[in-house]
């Protein structure tokens, strides 16, 4: 067994210095080599520390230890014996340091250069153990009449609540301090000379040390940012003034205070009568003075109680501008709007009138079908503004806005900017498309405008597309966003509308990605009053809608699907184990889309012109579609594939409308008039360019041919039948293939809803990221 022996031989190893005994101890043996490099390494990274031998002499031993490292000593033994591998690192730490200082471990005297060396009246028994605990050191500030200070070096263990003065040399100093964790210059000669500087006393302050300050000197000096007032009323574009305020004991100083503090040379100073410890940092805000800062940001410092001023998170006085905000006045709805409103859209209308008159933008996010379109012609009547409102919208949405404005507001000229003849009118609403808007935005930016918005608002949600850029470069006098999924899978889409709604609301994008990774109280306080959002099932909103029912119609995959569907996996699993960035992520995305058109209809994968043999999803169709129009009913069918709805629409017996993308606008209202008066009871839909906008509450039932991993989408969809004018209960029917990857992330679908309505999650590609493993268990066919 190795042991380290008591003095005069210090460091031992088989009654031999260890540096003499070790060579021919590793000779001829693997463990001990292996044993030599974490006893170094130990002593390299300072993981010494002083004890004291049974027969009282000081000597040094490994420690403390972390997890890692005992974890790493515990499985090194397990080849040897523990014991026997502690007393051998011991060993080497208390031999190392001597021979470092260039003395011999045979000829060493009694306290000759252990770590309390030259110091025989130090009685080294008190600090037995210490070495197993974890040790504090802080400094005893004294301040003498002179208002000078000194300092006393004090160290406790854990389980010791009484610190200790220390009293020696540097090198005593140096055992502690490597228990310790501590490194500042001054203390190697605290212990000699106790007098601090002025400069030493400030570096106290930000220093990761205990420190007891004298009773009767006042530590309790802090600072608040000050937000000044409008001169006037509100608006967005007005510089505010900002300023430091300081307190003591929560008493705020006054101006001349202010001054004492900020002219101060010394980190004393003497405010009512006593003395008051300063912080360089709080001194450096006394003596900033007013600047400017815009109302935007004080908005968001006003309504979180925090600003971020030079990258310090800092507290902000309460400021009336959260209450200017939330004081939503109440006016009547305008007299030429032929409507009634509901009591939640004449709320909607008022705050948007309330924000657009402060200069503020606002998105109005109610779920859809809740007249957010009726709410906006309402604001334009009430503005009463002189020019024109321009509202971007899809296409799909270009007859929608024509016949509500028709509708709720005859006395309003409407135009569409749409189409190879297009000009610009000087007043009433003028409708364009988001593609439109890209193509001619030299021309819609030097126009003027009242009042600028973006329905169906997601279309902008990437802040450095071609359309978001276009977009904000129009100016306006109020900017409006509606969106009945402000968030559809990450919070930048929600930072990209409300940037656009009031620029500088949520800074920069870089800064919003940083401060807010993921939704919190802060963010929420933030973006409340600049967001409404109200949802079919909260109380009192809309009543009157009957009843609907959302049921996962789970079919199996027929002989062929199967086979197609285990040798595609297997055969991309294979490629992807072998590749690695942008190649396996493109690999799993084709992976995924691949298995969704397998799980589809074998034909949908294998790209035929036609339907050729079987699947589980047609099958389950085609009894949905036969009950559904036997009993006079009517149905939305959705699929996220063109290619899949245009096999769907050869082989639907019953009379169909199919709406894509690109299907002409003229052609798209005549298949909304079709469906919606009974000609065709099936209306074959693109998820992606018919999800949103269409009023079709003719269909009592939705079906989801196929899921698109994102149940804010999929409800979007599923409102263009639930929604104000539906009288028929409505039943939505989602597809689901057994024992595939449809199955197992409809299961993951409810916790995204949650994610989805706290304004966060990822989409599709977040699959990407997972392991060889974890995507094989997503993926692999599994009985049924």
């Amino acid at each position: 067994m190795f042991v380290a022996a008591d003095p005069p031989r210090f460091g031992q190893l088989h009654g031999k210095p260890l540096l003499e005994a070790l060579p021919s101890a590793l000779e001829g043996t693997d463990y001990w080599s292996v044993a030599a490099a974490p006893a170094l390494a130990l002593v390299a990274r300072g993981r010494i520390v002083p004890d004291v031998t049974a027969a009282g002499y000081d000597t040094w031993r490994v420690g403390p230890l972390d997890h890692a490292d005992e974890l790493h000593l515990r499985q090194l033994a397990a080849h040897g014996d523990y014991d026997e591998l502690r007393a051998f690192l011991d060993a080497v730490a208390d031999v190392l340091p001597r021979a470092a200082a260039g003395a011999s471990a045979d000829t060493l005297p009694r306290g000759g250069t252990g770590p309390f060396a030259g110091h025989e009246a130090c009685d080294v028994s008190e600090l037995k153990g210490w070495a197993d605990e974890q040790i504090t050191l802080s400094l005893r500030i004294e301040m003498t009449s002179d208002q000078r200070f000194r300092a006393i070096v004090q160290v406790r263990a854990v389980t010791d609540p009484s610190p200790r003065d220390v009293r020696g040399s540097g090198r005593e100093l140096d055992a502690i301090r490597a228990m310790a964790r501590v490194d500042w210059a001054p203390l190697q000669r605290l212990l000699d000379e106790a007098e601090l500087s002025d400069i030493e006393v400030a570096e106290l302050l930000g220093l990761d040390i205990e420190v007891h300050w004298p009773r009767d000197l006042a530590t309790g000096l802090s600072a608040r940012a000050v937000i000044g007032e409008p001169s006037g009323a509100f608006q967005a574009g007005d510089l505010l003034s900002f300023d430091w305020r300081l307190a003591l004991g929560g008493a705020e100083l006054t101006e001349a205070e202010m001054d004492l503090v900020a002219e101060a040379s010394r980190p004393v100073v003497r405010l009512r009568d006593q003395w008051v410890l300063v912080d360089p940092s709080l001194r450096r805000k006394a003596r900033q003075r007013l600047k400017p800062i815009s109302a935007v940001q004080a908005v968001t410092a006003a309504l979180t109680g925090v600003a971020v001023i030079d990258g310090e998170q800092v507290e902000v006085a309460p400021h009336s501008l959260a209450a200017a905000i939330a004081a939503v006045p109440d006016f009547p709805q305008p007299p030429a709007l032929q409507a009634q409103l509901r009591d939640y859209q004449l709320h909607g209308l008022r705050w948007l009138a309330h924000m657009t008159g402060l200069g503020l933008g606002a998105c109005l996010a109610d779920d859809m079908g809740l007249g957010k379109t009726i709410t906006l012609i309402a604001l334009h009547l009430h503005r009463a503004s002189e020019l024109p409102t321009l509202v971007v919208c899809p296409a799909s949405l270009l007859g929608n806005w024509e016949r509500e404005i028709r509708r709720f507001a005859p006395g309003v000229p409407v135009s569409r900017y749409h189409g190879p003849q297009r000009t610009l009118a000087s007043s009433g609403v003028v409708l364009t498309t988001y593609g439109t808007m890209r193509l001619d935005v030299e021309a819609l930016r030097s126009h003027e405008w009242g009042m600028v918005v973006a329905d169906e608002a997601q279309h902008v949600k990437n802040p450095h597309s071609g359309t978001a850029k276009a977009l904000r470069s129009i100016p306006g006098g109020a900017r409006v966003a509606l969106s009945g999924t402000p968030v559809e899978n990450s919070l930048s889409e929600l930072w990209s509308i409300l940037d656009w709604t009031t620029p500088g609301l949520l800074g920069t994008h870089r800064a919003f990605r940083t401060r807010w990774p993921a939704p919190d109280d802060t963010l929420t306080k933030v973006v409340r009053p600049f967001l409404l959002r109200r949802r079919k099932s909260d109380p009192g909103v809309a009543p009157e809608l009957p009843a609907k029912t959302e049921t996962d119609r789970f079919v199996s995959l027929s002989v062929e699907q199967a086979a197609l569907y285990e040798a595609l996996t297997r055969e991309t699993l294979d490629q992807i184990a072998s590749s690695d960035g942008m190649a396996r992520r493109g690999l799993v995305l084709k992976l995924l889309t691949g298995l969704k058109q397998i799980c589809n209809h074998p034909s949908h994968y294998l790209g035929h012109p036609a339907l050729q043999g079987t699947s589980g999803k047609l099958d389950l169709l085609d009894e949905l579609l036969d009950t559904i129009v036997a009993e006079d009913g009517s149905a939305l069918i959705f699929t996220q594939y063109v290619g899949m709805a245009r096999l769907l629409e050869q082989h639907i017996k019953q009379p169909t409308r199919f709406l894509h993308g690109g299907t002409p606008v003229p052609q798209r209202e005549r298949m909304v008039d079709d469906f919606q008066s009974g000609r065709a009871p099936v209306f074959l839909l693109s998820l992606k360019a018919a999800g949103t906008g269409l009023n079709l509450t003719r269909a009592d039932h939705v079906i989801h041919f196929d899921r698109w991993w994102n149940p804010a989408v999929e409800d979007q969809a599923t409102d263009r039948a639930y929604r104000i004018g539906q009288t028929r209960p409505v039943q939505v029917h989602k597809l689901v293939t057994e024992g595939t990857v449809e199955e197992r992330i409809a299961a993951l679908l409810q916790d995204k809803r949650a994610l989805a309505d706290a304004v966060l999650h990822g989409g599709e590609a977040a699959f990407t990221e997972l392991t060889d493993a974890e995507l094989a268990e997503l993926v692999l066919l599994r009985s049924t």
